[in-house]
């Protein structure tokens, strides 16, 4: 079965006493025993609630793993991940990193005696220089953000399973329904649901998948122990926008080659990155590995003075952090999303005060670059 149609499909399985095709919310905290020593299979919601385990099974038929794991935020899904490690324990990690997560990792888990090396894990030989006798795992973006690298999934898991490392792919950027990373040898895939998944912006959550059940135990044990799960109103909201993931990620898809073009071509742009553009540098390696580029756009304007009036003169699309919903969103990265890598290490990676990061949405194209365009000459500014 196609991927789309396993994701209109999910939930549909659950209320077979009405046949109700939307999943109910079960706004319960707890769950009556049948008897004595007796469960229906729910008895507390943090650690399993109807709603939320239609959400986590479908998640994992989508993704191609045995387990499914909901939780508040892609940041507490990582966070989870993270107690699966020790104090000495060293993870190898993508070097243009989502801030947020450079945050959590660099200022929350070296207390506790994890460390991290940042490198560029599009190229395969910089991480096999980077493992040491303590490393355990290596965590990566399939697509980064914000330049858009491709990770080598194949390349990267025979590595890991050569030298036995854990590998965990944050694959919130293309989704299970372009990428798969367990089907390419990850072992733990993770996303931000807030984002494609849920893609309307009206909800935040996080989604992991895991490959092995013995190692998705292990995982259970940390979602149910710190309790950061997803509550049953959010999953059926999580739920409800998977459903149409495929359509609106085809037009998505198909708006941002166009609007990638556009930019490419315009006087006052001087670089875009996107992997749907022949000339990217992993262009062939995601075409050969995924079934599309992803809607995220990524380009440098002339100068700083271009960067607030772009964002603040558009009209349909709006300045706002996040990214994946049906709206199209414009951020500035080295003053939002990575605002807390330290300058020096923005500026090595091309993290500048001139790249903007657009998320494109399901509009007209047409109706996006007439809106781009009135941006770029609101104020007359000219090369």
């Amino acid at each position: 079965m196609n991927i789309d149609t396993q994701a209109v499909q999910i939930g549909l399985e659950w209320d077979t006493r009405t046949g109700s095709l939307s999943i109910p919310i079960y706004q319960s905290a707890t769950f009556r025993h049948p008897g004595l020593g007796q469960s229906t299979g729910f008895d507390y919601s943090r650690s399993g609630n109807p709603t939320r385990m239609a959400l986590e099974n479908g998640m994992a038929r989508l993704d191609g793993g045995c387990r499914g794991f909901a939780y508040s935020s892609g940041m507490a899904a990582i966070t989870s991940l993270l107690l699966l490690f020790r104090s000495g324990d060293h993870l190898i990690v993508t070097e243009d990193l989502y801030g947020g997560t450079c945050r959590l990792f660099d200022r929350v888990f070296t207390q506790f005696g994890l460390t991290f090396s940042y490198v560029d894990t599009s190229n395969r030989e910089a991480v096999l220089a980077a493992i040491t006798p303590s490393t355990k795992a290596l965590f990566v973006e399939t697509l980064t953000n914000p330049l858009l690298k491709f990770a080598d999934l194949p390349a990267l898991s025979t590595l890991c399973r050569e030298r036995g490392l854990l590998l965990m792919a944050d694959n919130t950027f293309l989704t299970p329904y372009l990428l798969r990373p367990l089907d390419l040898g990850a072992d733990i895939s993770v996303y931000s649901a807030t984002k494609y998944l849920s893609g309307h912006n009206d909800t935040v959550a996080g989604l992991v998948v895991v490959k092995d059940p013995q190692l998705a135990e292990q995982v259970y044990f940390h979602q149910n122990s710190a309790g950061a799960v997803l509550g049953p109103q959010d999953s059926w909201l999580v739920i409800r926008g998977m459903k149409t993931l495929g359509v609106r990620l085809d037009r998505q898809q198909q708006n941002a080659l166009t609007i990638a073009h556009w930019l490419k071509k315009h006087a006052l742009v001087r670089k875009v990155f996107y992997p749907g553009l022949e000339e990217h540098p992993d262009h062939d390696l995601i075409k050969r590995h995924a079934r599309g580029f992803g809607a995220m756009i990524a380009f440098e304007v002339a100068n700083h003075a271009l960067v607030e009036q772009i964002l603040l003169k558009t009209e349909l699309i709006s300045f706002a952090e996040s990214l994946g919903g049906v709206e199209t969103l414009m951020t500035f990265p080295e003053g939002q999303t990575h605002a807390d890598i330290p300058a020096d290490v923005r500026s090595r990676l091309g993290i500048n005060d001139v790249l903007l990061r657009l998320s494109i949405g399901i509009e007209n194209a047409d109706d996006l670059i007439t809106d781009l365009e009135q941006a770029f000459n609101s104020e007359g500014i000219t090369l």
